[in-house]
Formats: C-alpha cells, structure tokens, sequence
C-alpha cells in the first residue's frame, strides 16, 4: 500500500472527508513518531539500569537513587501500555477502524483524535464510561 504524501504543515480539519488518505497517513505518522519517542526513553533506561547498582556511599542518597529508580521503572511500565495501545491505533489504521468510535460506530472528533490519536471513543461516550465508573465506585 502506498502512502499519500502529506503535504507540509499538514493539519487535519472537521471540514475535509472523514479518515481520507491523506487523514490516515498524518496520523499513521504521528502514532509511529509518538512510538519512537517512547522506545528511545526506554532504551535510555535500559541502558542505565545496565550500568550497575547503586553505588551511593550515604544510606538517605541511596535510599533517594532507589526511589528515583523506581518511579523510573513505574514511568517506563505505564510507557510500555501506551505503546501497546499506539500498535493497536496503528492496526486499526491499516483495517479501516481507526477513529471510530468502538462502542457507538460514530466517527471521533478530529480534535479528540489529534489530542489524543489512540483514542477508541468519542468524547460523549468516554464521558458515559467515566460516570458510569464513578457510580460504580460510589457504590
């Protein structure tokens, strides 16, 4: 499949055809770009987590290089979800589901979609979910 050439400083619009070629490729890269930017964060964390142990003579530095290592670990795992879900935007891509909403059918605002590309709900049902689950909770 050839990709159209996006034109420069392309921005998607509520006034052109929903999801056209040149839609699809814009957010096609902008997903890829996002999942590079996370994988090279991570590869930086590798390699410092490679580098060894903490090595920090003062018990209170130490204990602070621990808990900084671990917010780090916490931050990559939370990365690793969000390129799950940019993969998963990508696949949706190449079926013909990206932006739609998956529980309504509807198309999802190409605001909501250029704010946040692995969205898989329309704004309108993402805030029928949220209340649902703060019912829930107050249950």
């Amino acid at each position: 499949m050839t990709s159209p050439l996006l034109p420069q400083n392309y921005s998607p619009s509520e006034d052109e055809e929903f999801m056209n070629p040149i839609m699809r490729e814009y957010f096609r890269q902008k997903l890829l770009r996002w999942r590079a930017e996370l994988l090279a964060e991570s590869t930086g964390t590798l390699n410092s987590l490679q580098e060894g142990g903490i090595q920090e003579p003062d018990i209170a530095d130490r204990a602070s290089a621990e808990t900084d290592r671990a917010l780090e670990l916490r931050t990559r795992d939370r990365e690793r979800k969000l390129i799950s879900k940019i993969d998963a935007a990508l696949e949706r891509l190449v079926d013909g589901s990206f932006g739609y909403c998956e529980e309504t059918g509807d198309p999802i605002s190409v605001r909501r979609l250029d704010a946040r590309p692995i969205a898989t709900l329309s704004l309108e049902a993402q805030e029928r979910h949220e209340r649902m689950e703060r019912t829930q909770r107050d249950d």
